[in-house]
């Protein structure tokens, strides 16, 4: 592809010499009543000569001198002095040509090289040198910044990648320690249900792990690790942990960055029901609708704990919010609050699918 691109530009360079050729040898034709194929072989052959000569002239010359290196009274003189230089130079050469035209046998092909042509010859020669230079220039920056551009599509990236370890390491010790403690209790009260609770547990930590590897996964391969998640938390909790779950079909096959509602449903059982002597019910929703993915995660709630997550301060809710800016810019949101006595995060995103990609 790159080679493509570049024979693509070299092309388009050479047409952009080969009409000013034409333009030149039109402008020769004009003014001295030249024959036009006499101008045309005059001006169009020495005009592809200084194509090259002046585009790799240009090209050292601006690498040798970049821009934002130097002050830019020093480069403009410098390219001055080249340009005037190979201006001369190209008239030299075109006298040259003109000469080889003149020879005996080939005498009909040569052109009267006036005064005013030579002055022609070299003011042209000299804005040509300056585009050539300008072109170089930009193509110099364009390259710049594309490269710039690209080191910080990886530097996000990384830092995604980061941040989705960091969640993964995050998990509250807490789920980890009560769940052991929860198997201990229960390996001589109720040895299935801590073989059961032993299971989810590592079911967990494999799902977790293997989403390191991918960028994006499927709104249902997200809900099997909140289903390892609270399948641990019902066997501590009981009849008190209650979960409802509305997951649209086209919901389901939606991608959506690895682990994130997982940090929702778990705040949902630290912050809610987990302070709730009676417990209740977690709701978890997610529909599609057009070109949008929403999903909703909702928990009863007492008014201190309440008030202290509607203002942000959740190391979950933060992490989310930074992961879908990163992810999707502005074309994601979340929002939470309390409603009634219950809180809800509602998260809206591009619905994605594999198919589409990412």
């Amino acid at each position: 592809m790159q080679e493509l691109s570049t024979r693509r530009g070299l092309a388009i360079y050479l047409l952009a010499w080969l009409f000013v050729g034409c333009a030149l040898g039109g402008v020769i034709s004009l003014a001295s009543d030249t024959p036009l194929a006499n101008a045309m072989l005059f001006a169009i052959p020495m005009n592809l000569e200084y194509a090259f000569a002046a585009g790799y002239s240009a090209y050292y010359l601006c690498r040798a001198y970049p821009l934002g290196s130097r002050r830019g009274g020093a480069i403009a003189v410098v390219l001055t002095m080249a340009a005037m230089v190979s201006g001369f130079l190209w008239l030299i050469i075109g006298n040259l040509w003109n000469a080889l035209c003149l020879l005996p046998g080939v005498a009909w092909s040569g052109i009267d090289i006036t005064p005013q042509l030579s002055v022609l010859v070299v003011v042209l020669g000299v804005l040509l040198y300056g585009f050539a230079a300008a072109v170089h220039y930009l193509l110099t920056e364009f390259v710049r910044a594309k490269n710039a551009e690209q080191r910080e599509l990886e530097s996000l990236l990384m830092a995604q990648e980061a941040e989705l370890r960091m969640l993964r390491t995050q998990i509250d010790p807490h789920f980890l320690f009560n769940s052991l403690n929860s198997i201990s209790a229960l390996t001589s009260q109720d040895p299935k249900a801590a073989r059961r609770m032993t299971l989810e547990l590592a079911s967990f930590f494999r799902q977790s792990l293997g989403m390191e590897a991918h960028k994006k996964v499927t709104l249902g391969e997200e809900m099997v690790l909140i289903r390892h998640f609270l399948a641990i938390e019902q066997v501590r909790f009981g009849e008190r942990l209650k979960v409802e779950e509305e997951i649209g079909e086209g919901a389901a096959a939606c991608l959506v960055p690895p682990m994130i509602i997982q940090p929702l449903v778990e705040n949902a059982v630290k912050h809610g029901i987990c302070n709730m002597p009676e417990g209740g019910t977690i709701r978890i929703s997610a529909r599609r609708a057009g070109s949008i993915l929403q999903i909703s995660v909702a928990n009863p709630v007492d008014e201190d704990m309440a008030s202290i997550r509607s203002d942000g301060h959740g190391i979950g809710l933060t992490n989310v919010r930074q992961r879908l800016a990163g992810a999707y810019k502005h074309e994601a949101g979340i929002h939470w609050g309390r409603r009634d006595n219950s809180f809800g995060v509602d998260i809206t995103m591009p619905a994605q699918t594999s198919e589409q990609g990412e």
